[in-house]
């Protein structure tokens, strides 16, 4: 069933008993069979779709007075258009399975807001069926439509509201195919996992061998209490415990990645490297440039100046076709001695901002951002402020 299921809400219960067709379909409330009468004076149908307000997996307050229509701009008995409606035609798509949304109407309550989404779609339909009734007086928008099971096959346990509400679903989908391989989720590959998981990809899978311990809870997103640092859970399956609750496609690995297991990244269409440099690093670009799968490697790299810390962060994005100006920019034997990093110094500020320009760059190559510059490498100097794009083609 869709999520929420619309047995939950009273008010969603209360559309359907009446007749109304209803589903939900990624955070939007669709009616379907709605009539109107379009300016050759014909009755036509369309669909109604209203963006969903959510508190958890059930309805709230509609926040928004207006909803979307997808059909020919809906008119009186005689032809002309019906324009109380208001707000001007704005065609395009708003979900991924090509609803193509044609119209946006206003009709704001004396109160301001609707009380529900029954008040809602009640009050757009009775306005735009009332000249129906006035050309064949027996069509309605009650179909008692026989509802089949929706598809369960969401990423998310609750809806996606936030792409509803901006519009972005269609965007967001560009996301959807990409089988995503985290390798290290120490401080970066944490803060990845937790952008990652709001994204409506395929399948998430981590891979650590190490535990979660009371350093890790300083430079990962959350706040573990002391009872679940005791646990000495690993990573993965501290980490995927969490996110789990919202995806539903983490997979947790009980290891890391070697020459023993490298193979496990065959069916992966990204991967995201976020460990320290080692010779299991190069066995794994090894493999990926092999596998021709593309990945992203970070890095951070400090040194103290007194009683501050300088130094860089680091995105190095690897790609069939561009792969020796990548390898020049992956670090694949050990670290520095006076590397400050590798002293666990607390940073969870530039483990994110690292995270966050690596996830932006995966997105830019899926098309979710619009990138100009194609760069392989993006570096942050902290002294400066300086943010640095190289190596464009």
């Amino acid at each position: 069933m869709s999520l929420p299921q619309i047995s939950l809400s009273p008010d969603l219960v209360r559309l359907r008993k009446a007749g109304y067709n209803v589903e939900i379909k990624s955070a939007y409330l669709l009616v379907r069979d709605v009539p109107y009468v379009n300016s050759a004076t014909k009755v036509c149908r369309g669909i109604l779709v209203s963006k969903l307000d959510l508190a958890g997996d059930r309805t709230g307050v509609p926040q928004d007075h207006t909803i979307m229509f997808a059909g020919d701009f809906p008119c009186h008995a005689d032809g002309t258009p019906m324009e109380m409606l208001g707000n001007p035609s704005n065609t395009r798509e708003v979900l991924d399975k090509g609803l193509e949304i044609n119209h946006r109407f206003s009709r704001k309550p004396s109160r301001g807001h609707y009380t529900d989404y029954f008040e809602k779609i009640e009050t757009y339909v009775s306005l735009i069926a009332r000249e129906v009734s006035l050309i064949e007086p027996t069509v309605t928008a009650l179909t008692f439509e026989v509802v089949e099971p929706e598809d369960e096959d969401y990423p998310f346990s609750y809806l996606d509201t936030a792409s509803a509400r901006a519009e972005i679903n269609v965007i967001s989908n560009k996301l959807a195919n990409d089988k995503i391989a985290i390798i290290g989720v120490g401080g970066t590959g944490s803060y990845v996992l937790d952008l990652v998981a709001k994204t409506p990809v395929k399948e998430i899978h981590l891979f650590d061998a190490d535990k979660f311990s009371t350093h890790n809870a300083f430079r990962a997103p959350g706040a573990p209490s002391v009872d679940e640092l005791r646990e000495q859970r690993l990573k993965t399956r501290y980490l995927g415990g969490i996110y789990s609750k919202m995806n539903r496609r983490i997979k947790a690995h009980e290891t890391g990645i070697d020459s023993s297991n490298v193979d496990a990244l065959r069916d992966m269409t990204f991967v995201f490297l976020c460990f320290d440099p080692g010779p299991d690093k190069k066995i794994i670009v090894d493999k990926l440039e092999e596998l021709s799968i593309s990945f992203i490697d970070v890095g951070i790299g400090l040194y103290r100046r007194g009683d501050s810390l300088g130094g860089k962060l680091r995105v190095t994005t690897s790609l069939p076709g561009r792969r020796e100006s990548a390898r020049q920019n992956i670090p694949l034997s050990g670290g520095d001695a006076n590397d400050e990093y590798d002293k666990n110094i607390q940073i969870a500020d530039l483990n994110a901002l690292n995270a966050c320009l690596a996830v932006i760059k995966w997105k830019k190559l899926r098309g979710f951002y619009l990138d100009e510059e194609r760069e392989q490498l993006t570096t942050y100097t902290i002294s400066f402020n300086m943010l640095i794009n190289d190596d464009t083609p």
